[in-house]
């Protein structure tokens, strides 16, 4: 006869049931990650452009917000908000775009004196190739690019399709951010819904505190942005390097993927400085972003972001690798404010003074709203206290 199931669960070791059971639990939790993961990249075409669209929506409602308190209608708000938006958007970029055809020929005309220094320095310098063997470089170079024509005209079909899906993404994105200024609040209240009722009112709370987040999030990357963009536009003028406000412009795009995005759009401006003005000039650059760099990490994120979005550098990073990994740039751009969300709505959903409060006292505009009143769910001891309480 068998023994009774006590008896023989008894019989197994602990430790090999705590790993059993944590065993199944861990893979149904990738499981599902994973097939949200291949839903989400199904439907890219459409995530990507409303998740820009709430970035958006978190950056420009606390306008729209102030105009509803001086009695403008939230309509007529929501579309002066979002036309100056436009406005501000298009302006920069026919400046940015001005300031390149102007900057253009001089850039060239630096290129093309770098290129007679190189030649000059491989022709006398250590290296002594004759002008017969320079010009047998550059002739295969020519040809390597010829026996390639047939992939660099794909490329740019692709390139050109993936333009085509850009101006889609944009405009669904625009779409949604009009319904997002105008109805945020109703649209929120309508996902609610879908919440059971005897928890309604704390999942409310969570996603009105992960919005507070992300508000604050982007409020403080738009700064640090700017900080970044100044500093290294001022290094580039001081040192005479062409496209001074284009360069600006990308160091401000690329500051709203942390770390990274600084990093990357970083090294474009060296390369530039180094083609144009020499490896002294690239030197100094490199510098001042080093400079900026650190003033970024070590001041503006600490200060702005303080105790709104409580995000470790290392998840901070981990973050944008996974998103890069998973879906590229956008992924990179989106993995932060995700996490930042998450963390918010997670420290609600553990602090015990949340579970009283009211979702219409939720400021969401306020970074102060970011998380629990009482400083709770900040703890590891408090997560493991919840698990126990699942367990038991």
């Amino acid at each position: 006869m068998t023994a009774p199931e006590s008896e023989i669960s008894n019989r197994v070791p602990r430790l090999l049931r705590v790993s059993a059971a944590l065993s199944w639990r861990f893979v149904a939790v990738v499981a599902a990650l994973y097939v949200v993961a291949n839903v989400v990249s199904f439907l890219a075409t459409i995530v990507i452009p409303v998740a820009i669209a709430l970035l958006l929506a978190a950056l420009l409602s606390p306008v729209v917000s102030s105009l509803v308190q001086v009695r403008v209608p939230r309509g007529l708000a929501a579309g002066l908000v979002l036309i100056g938006g436009i406005a501000v958007v298009g302006g920069v970029l026919t400046f940015v775009i001005t300031e390149f055809s102007k900057g253009l020929p001089d850039l060239q005309t630096q290129v093309s004196a770098s290129l007679d220094t190189i030649r000059g320095w491989l022709r006398d310098g250590p290296l002594h190739l004759s002008d017969v063997q320079l010009q047998q470089y550059l002739d295969n170079a020519l040809n390597t690019i010829k026996e390639n024509q047939s992939e660099i005209t794909s490329g740019a079909l692709t390139t050109a399709a993936t333009v085509g899906e850009l101006l889609t993404g944009l405009l669904l994105a625009l779409f949604t951010l009009i319904f997002f200024l105008h109805d945020g609040d109703g649209i929120w209240r309508f996902c609610v819904r879908a919440v059971p009722e005897d928890v309604r009112a704390r999942a409310d709370v969570a996603g009105r505190r992960g919005f507070a987040s992300l508000v604050s999030y982007v409020r403080a990357t738009a700064a640090v942005a700017v900080v970044d963009a100044v500093g290294v536009g001022i290094g580039l003028w001081i040192v005479g390097v062409p496209l001074v406000v284009p360069l600006s412009a990308l160091v401000f795009l690329g500051a709203f993927i942390p770390i990274i995005g600084a990093v990357i759009t970083g090294a474009v401006a060296v390369l530039i400085a180094l083609v144009a003005n020499g490896p002294v000039a690239a030197l100094v650059v490199f510098a001042v972003l080093i400079g900026v760099m650190q003033l970024e990490s070590h001041v503006l994120q600490p200060l702005l972001l303080g105790r709104a979005v409580k995000l470790h550098p290392l998840a901070v990073v981990l973050a944008i690798t996974a998103g890069l990994v998973v879906g590229g740039i956008a992924g990179a751009l989106l993995a932060v404010p995700l996490l930042a969300v998450l963390n918010s709505g997670i420290r609600s959903l553990l602090s015990d003074s949340d579970a009283t409060v009211d979702p219409a006292e939720v400021d969401v505009h306020a970074p102060q709203d970011s998380g629990p009143e009482d400083g709770s769910g900040d703890r590891v001891d408090d997560l493991e206290e919840e698990i126990k309480k699942l367990g038991d």
